[in-house]
């Protein structure tokens, strides 16, 4: 297949990249051109997509049998590539999120469950309905919270930043709410499985790891990435509500259970996660925070100072 992928050199893209050609497709990727390409010698569009009059320019003419839009936030991001592709791929694979699901006392979310109209991610369900109602042979994938090398955001970093230093880790409400990583190379694997399954269209998936982990839990296996006993980090515990944080962020992931059944991928996409918790944190301290010198700089901690001052 001929493959464009909207992205391709951060996190997510460099895996996809690297999956779909050393499965023998030909990808093309549409970027800014801020960096290299993941695989020496594949084609690149340079183009900003926010500029539509530029993106259409580049992209016409293009023959793509599948499109991956992996950094489409809003409908005016991708609602241009439809109008351009829609009646020539077989597949358009959408990255949405599954900060779009309502909050509830029922869990695991199923990809049925109700949206929150007022999320943060709303833009990403609007584009689902939006490519439903197209026609396009679309599919949906919702990841949670994705870690591994390359991680731009700071989750796994935030704890290794103080597990290194042997600073104590603030956490939310008693550490008891429970969260789900999923492995950006298991994410990128579930996406390519999505090319070429005909049950996989006009369908929505959650994409992430097998088990659920509280924040207590998710410190302690960090710790045990780096090499150090769970049982001898400082954990200190708090109530944000008594804290006057503002927009101000101390700790990296909502404070609320937060996490999907993944069984329909499992059983539609023939696939699983190869990592567990531990050995997916073991690859991304050992390959990204230590390769890239994170632990040797200086961290502000003035923010954790200020609610320990106070604890």
């Amino acid at each position: 297949m001929r493959i464009l992928i909207m992205g391709g050199t951060r996190f997510i893209g460099v895996s996809l990249t690297k999956i779909l050609v050393a499965q023998g497709h030909e990808v093309v990727l549409c970027n800014r051109g801020n960096k290299a390409t993941p695989v020496e010698g594949i084609e690149q569009i340079h183009c900003d997509r926010k500029n539509l009059q530029l993106l259409k320019d580049k992209l016409k003419g293009q023959k793509f049998d599948a499109i991956f839009d992996n950094n489409g936030r809003e409908l005016s991001d991708t609602q241009p590539l439809v109008e351009l592709f829609k009646d020539q791929v077989s597949h358009f694979v959408y990255v949405s999120s599954a900060g779009v699901y309502l909050p509830s006392e029922a869990m695991p979310h199923r990809e049925n469950d109700p949206v929150d109209p007022q999320s943060r991610h709303k833009g990403k369900y609007e584009t689902e309905q939006y490519l439903a109602k197209e026609g396009i042979p679309f599919t949906s994938i919702r990841p949670v919270y994705i870690y591994g090398s390359g991680n731009y955001n700071d989750l796994e970093a935030w704890f290794f930043d103080r597990i290194v230093r042997n600073f104590p880790i603030l956490i939310p409400d008693g550490g008891l709410h429970f969260t789900q990583f999923g492995h950006v190379e298991d994410l990128a694997i579930a996406m390519s499985k999505v090319l070429g399954n005909s049950k996989a269209i006009g369908q929505i998936y959650n994409i992430s790891g097998d088990r659920y982990v509280t924040f207590k839990g998710l410190a302690q296996s960090c710790a045990l990435a780096v090499g150090k006993n769970p049982e001898e980090i400082e954990l200190k515990y708090y109530e944000p509500k008594k804290f006057n944080l503002g927009k101000r962020k101390a700790f990296p992931i909502r404070t609320q259970h937060f996490f999907t059944d993944i069984s329909k991928a499992q059983k539609d996409l023939d696939w699983q996660p190869k990592y567990d918790l531990i050995s997916g944190l073991k690859e991304s301290f050992e390959n990204d925070y230590l390769a890239s010198g994170r632990d040797k700089i200086e961290v502000d901690f003035s923010l954790d100072r200020e609610i320990l001052s106070q604890l």
